[in-house]
């Protein structure tokens, strides 16, 4: 009796931990540890972006590429919680997958869920601005990049302000399309194989530059909407020759 009842202590002692927690905003996937994306649970926790439904897009559009051409190799540039890694690698069986990010704790995260999953993921923490010129070929190249403008951090809920990685979220040094440019500047130096493809999850106005930054690097691009009707991802293909 006295260890159920110590048992149920813990349990309210638990649930006044959760309901404080949760008074301070902080999001509910960090609260019960986990958040579904594209079927599957994935571990989030802080220092790590919690996966969004946009994302999935990216999956698609990954899988409809292999349904048209082999892909061999696959790279997801700054993977956080490694959702979009471990998901192709699972999706795409054949495909070896290489994630990259510079945050120590979400690369934890995104090693964890590779096991727990079952993904092979070579998980490698550096700075893809500085790694990306050397790295490759590989013949699918995917992105979530942090895009949104610091001038509209307040206009966040608090959830995703006060608790998500800043890192993760905002674009870097104020510049919106910096993450666009560098990828596609990467593309046309031959990070993607030819006629490999480059995905980028993109905000929802950024459709205009992004493209412009895919055609001075003389890659054939394309915008994909998402369920809203909203341009979310940049589809561009290094030519074949």
């Amino acid at each position: 009796e006295r260890e159920r009842e110590r048992e149920r202590e813990r349990k309210r002692d638990r649930a006044r931990e959760l309901l404080v927690r949760r008074g301070q905003r902080e999001p509910v996937a960090y609260l019960t540890g986990e958040r579904e994306f594209y079927g599957r649970a994935f571990a989030v926790g802080r220092g790590c972006l919690i996966p969004r439904p946009e994302t999935e897009l990216l999956v698609d559009l990954a899988r409809d590429e292999a349904r048209q051409r082999e892909v061999g190799t696959l790279l997801d540039v700054g993977t956080g919680s490694g959702a979009l890694a471990v998901t192709l690698a699972l999706e795409l069986p054949g495909a070896a997958v290489t994630a990259v990010d510079r945050e120590p704790e979400a690369l934890e995260f995104a090693r964890r869920n590779a096991a727990v999953l079952g993904a092979t993921v070579a998980v490698t923490e550096c700075d893809a601005l500085d790694w990306l010129p050397s790295a490759g070929p590989f013949d699918l190249i995917c992105s979530n990049p942090p895009y949104v403008d610091r001038a509209v951090e307040q206009e966040l809920a608090p959830e995703v302000r006060d608790w998500e990685p800043a890192a993760a979220l905002f674009a870097p040094a104020g510049d919106r399309d910096l993450w666009v440019r560098a990828l596609t500047q990467a593309a046309a130096g031959g990070v993607p194989a030819p006629g490999g493809l480059l995905l980028v999850e993109l905000g929802h106005d950024q459709g205009p530059a992004a493209l412009e930054a895919a055609a001075r690097a003389g890659l054939e691009a394309r915008l994909e909407t998402d369920l809203e009707g909203l341009d979310r991802a940049l589809a561009a293909r290094r030519p074949a020759s």
